[in-house]
């Protein structure tokens, strides 16, 4: 009797401790570095759609460092400001995520931006559709880094008119070979 007990009361016991293990093992997944890091990553992302730049000082470090085809780009109140004038210039803006995923220090973003340009920022005036991978490194559950990679097709659609290509063909019989 008291090992049918003594059994009994060890499957309650295994039962309610794989509970409460199950329940704090889905506490701590939430709370990861990752998961701070996307979490991060979200909020800059909304800051870009609705405008509102509040949760930048709890997403961005004072230090962050924007890689930018004009070159880098220094601070959290650059970001801000960007984030202000882009949300001002391009009034329909949407800013959608397509995809996401975190490794360690990195969280990765592919991102569809579309909207109506008014001409400034160097895009040409009209609609715009584009996507590209945002890329941003964290430290302590803060961006510190970011980097834009823009397909090339987007990229080309913002420079304006191009010179045809086919009409560009290069003579390569009397190279060197």
């Amino acid at each position: 009797m008291k090992t049918i007990l003594f059994a009994a009361l060890a499957g309650l016991l295994s039962i309610c401790t794989s509970c409460n293990d199950s329940g704090t093992a889905s506490e701590n997944k939430e709370s990861t570095p990752e998961q701070k890091n996307m979490a991060a990553f979200d909020n800059v992302s909304k800051a870009f759609q609705t405008g509102d730049v509040s949760s930048i000082d709890s997403s961005v470090a004072d230090d962050f460092l924007d890689h930018t085809d004009h070159g880098d780009v220094k601070g959290k109140d650059s970001l801000k400001a960007m984030i202000i004038m882009m949300h001002n210039n391009f009034k329909d803006s949407k800013t959608e995520t397509l995809n996401s995923a975190a490794n360690g220090d990195y969280v990765y973003g592919l991102m569809r931006y579309s909207g109506t340009s008014d001409g400034s920022m160097g895009m040409p005036k009209g609609p715009y559709d584009m996507t590209s991978i945002e890329l941003a490194k964290f430290k302590d559950g803060k961006a510190v880094e970011h980097w834009n990679f823009m397909q090339a097709q987007d990229m080309m659609k913002m420079m304006g008119p191009q010179p045809d290509m086919d009409k560009m063909k290069m003579d390569t019989s009397k190279m060197k070979k």
